[in-house]
């Protein structure tokens, strides 16, 4: 495993913001998970420092059925081509793009000698996601275990699916711009066309920058248009509040060919046409995200483009609706982030009104048994928190019911009706664009308390006996990280076997 680059990507929810991360004149909040996606890059079959004709490249993705790929690479002065080997084989849209544009990009920085001499020894590329990217249950029930994060733990790290890529039901943590970002800023590392210490710093680097910029037109070019990009930002920053880029900045790169030269201009992080916001964001210390999978699915293209064709239909309508749904979700972002400042300014008291609050209902916390006047204001915050949240989730179902889109179907609503009238739930929603695929809660997780206690366990058990719905929790919660990081194979848990295996 000499000589390996390894570098992880997390997912994330879109807890705030949904559609409305599409016009640049609004922004989202986007918790990035503990769940990631890995890339391994690793030198292939020695070619003695003396370049061979064509270097290869292979890219595998084991947890899948017959996901792999070999492409032939010729490196010239003034081009890259990247070809699958077997042009009948079976082709990955995402993989070929970020080989190709990465490699044209490392040639304009670098040169062809030193790109050659770098890639002298071929390729080998493992890309693998953890658990949480793919919908477990068919894994549970063989091993006859419920459906309960208790369950989840005792699963193999990076389970096959046993199914290809195009069948496989994902649970909506953003796995395609996880895959992209970790496979482009491994590359970038690798072939020396960033710093090797660009992703350990705590604000962003040039490196993590241009990273970024690359992921986001790889990821806009493989899905045929360019999205809002909040998926791909949390991938490479973490969580935060994001404001998404005017796509006219790579609008002239979206095409099969472009002019030599050109990617490195464009994608620099000096290039001031890069105009996103991605303002660092974390949940209040003490809360946390829960994750379930309601086995539905939803057509997010489908969602979005009849929304927008309803924005577009009632224009008047559409910006008062989506002004108030922006007032609502800045104010979720900033109680939450005056918790986090007051839980640092007050340790103690705030330990002490988590702790209370999550024993009790929700109905009842503003009956606080004469806190002092920090934890009043808690209280009371954490109150704002929850009225703001249930505000989003009743302007986004209003937008749906206007648009005929099931935003927040009935089925979801009921069932996180129930979720939220548990003790200790501060609120919840269904995340991104909506529809059958997800919920998101923020459930209050005291320290010193036991397991039995905790409001989480509440939730699960309650996950545990709904009907209306098939709910399946899933293990990712909220990353502190911020965002692409590099890895020792060794140290993540399955890892290394997972790529000697593949």
């Amino acid at each position: 495993m000499a000589a390996s680059t390894v570098v992880s990507s997390p997912g994330k929810v879109l807890m705030a913001g949904g559609y409305l991360v599409l016009d640049p004149a609004y922004s989202g909040v986007v918790v990035s998970t503990s769940s990631r996606f890995y890339a391994v890059v690793q030198p292939g079959a020695s070619g003695h420092g003396v370049p061979v004709r064509p270097i290869q490249i292979s890219v595998r993705s084991p947890q899948f059925v017959s996901a792999s790929w070999v492409y032939d690479l010729a490196v010239s002065d003034s081009a890259v081509r990247v070809d699958q080997h077997d042009p009948s084989g079976a082709k990955n849209k995402f993989v070929h793009l970020a080989l190709d544009r990465t490699l044209a990009l490392a040639l304009e920085v670098k040169g062809a000698t030193s790109l050659q001499h770098t890639l002298s020894n071929n390729l080998d590329i493992t890309i693998l996601g953890d658990n949480d990217f793919y919908s477990q249950r068919a894994q549970l029930s063989s091993r006859n275990l419920p459906p309960t994060l208790d369950s989840l733990t005792k699963l193999p790290p990076f389970l096959p699916t046993g199914v290809p890529i195009s069948q496989v039901h994902k649970t909506g943590l953003g796995s395609s711009a996880a895959l992209i970002t970790s496979l482009v800023s491994a590359l970038l590392l690798h072939l020396n066309v960033i710093p090797a210490d660009s992703f350990t710093s705590e604000t962003p680097s040039e490196g993590r920058k241009f990273a970024h910029n690359l992921a986001q037109y790889v990821h806009c070019l493989a899905q045929g248009k360019v999205g809002s990009g909040f998926d791909v930002s949390a991938a490479a920053f973490g969580s935060q509040l994001y404001t998404r880029f005017n796509p006219e900045v790579i609008q002239g790169l979206m095409s099969d060919t472009v002019a030599a030269g050109s990617l490195n201009a464009i994608l620099s992080p000096s290039n001031v046409r890069w105009n996103h916001k991605a303002e660092p964001f974390q949940l209040p210390p003490q809360v946390r995200l829960m994750l379930a999978d309601v086995d539905a699915g939803s057509d997010t293209p489908s969602l979005v483009g009849k929304v927008l064709k309803w924005r577009k239909d009632n224009a008047e309508a559409a910006k008062t609706l989506w002004d108030t749904l922006d007032s609502h979700n800045q104010a979720l972002s900033q109680k939450l982030l005056k918790l986090s400042a007051l839980a640092a300014q007050y340790p103690e008291e705030y330990k002490n009104t988590v702790k209370y609050l999550s024993t009790i209902q929700p109905v009842q916390w503003l009956a606080y048994p004469g806190f002092p006047e920090q934890s009043r204001i808690m209280v009371e915050t954490f109150v704002d928190v929850r009225k703001s949240a249930q505000a989003i989730r009743t302007h986004m179902c209003e937008m749906g019911t206007l648009s005929g889109v099931p935003i927040e179907p009935p089925e979801q609503t009921q069932l996180l009706d129930a979720c939220i009238s548990t003790a200790g739930v501060i609120g919840g929603g269904v995340p991104g664009a909506g529809g059958y695929d997800a919920i998101y809660l923020l459930a209050f997780d005291p320290v010193d308390c036991p397991a039995a206690d905790l409001p989480a366990t509440r939730v699960e058990r309650l996950w545990s006996k709904w009907t209306d719905l098939s709910v399946s929790p899933l293990l990712g919660s909220e990353s502190l990280a911020k965002g692409v990081r590099v890895e020792v194979l060794e140290d993540i848990p399955g890892l290394k076997e997972a790529v000697l295996g593949a």
